[in-house]
């Protein structure tokens, strides 16, 4: 077996990155994020990244980080949401994104994952989102045509993981990381926790080891909460 574990990010992305190229990340809002794997891509200084997530998280965490240094180029994305740096520069034409529903999304990776080129929806049809795209009617209804999505390196957080790859996700983490973990090129992962091989269960295993390629224990683990809400205390 080729070895997998490396001793640290910038060991583990070592030869994967250049300019230009496309990286899917895993993460949902703040959670999930592969934190430790984004600051070695900052560190790396590399430019015209085309970043492939759900939201870019928010100014000074997550991808919002590779924005701030302005390293993305290019977003495919279903939220902007909380991050004041993404919207700036999407309006003032720095930015260049292409939205992409969220469960269509979450599809396009797992169908490139999967060796699908592409497929129908009907999520879209009659709004910007279908413009420019294929049309095709199937019992009455119309679909849009949409494109699997295969980046050159996928980055995920996972809770747990085994010399092999196998990975485990905690909860809500469990979000967008299974599908991008399929769709690169090369996936390298990072966890919070390296276990014995054999000591994962089966069953609770959520992406075999065949799809990652190279794994790291995650060093950043911050979890944070987007916008604290708490209940007004009643008197």
């Amino acid at each position: 077996m080729a070895r997998k574990i490396y001793d640290d990010a910038a060991e583990a992305l070592a030869g994967l990155l250049f300019d230009g190229m496309a990286i899917a990340a895993g993460g949902f809002g703040l959670c999930g994020i592969p934190e430790t794997l984004i600051e070695a891509i900052k560190r790396s200084g590399t430019k015209g990244i085309t970043a492939v997530s759900n939201n870019a998280g928010v100014d000074d965490f997550g991808l919002g980080k590779l924005l701030r240094t302005h390293q993305i180029n290019k977003m495919i994305s279903s939220y902007v949401g909380e991050n004041a740096e993404f919207e700036r520069q999407y309006l003032s034409g720095e930015l260049e994104i292409e939205f992409s529903p969220q469960g269509t999304l979450a599809e396009r990776m797992r169908a490139g994952g999967a060796g699908i080129p592409a497929f129908y929806t009907r999520t879209g049809v009659g709004t910007p989102i279908a413009e420019g795209k294929e049309l095709r009617e199937f019992s009455g209804e119309k679909y849009v045509m949409e494109k699997g999505i295969v980046a050159d390196l996928a980055i995920v957080k996972a809770w747990k993981g085994d010399e092999f790859g196998n990975l485990v996700y905690r909860k809500s983490a469990r979000n967008f990381n299974p599908m991008v973990a399929t769709c690169g090129r090369v996936t390298v992962a990072e966890v919070e926790h390296i276990v014995p091989t054999g000591s994962l269960d089966p069953d609770t295993i959520h992406t075999p080891g065949i799809f990652v390629q190279r794994l790291i224990l995650a060093t950043m683990n911050e979890k944070r909460i987007e916008q604290r809400t708490i209940r007004q205390e009643v008197r």
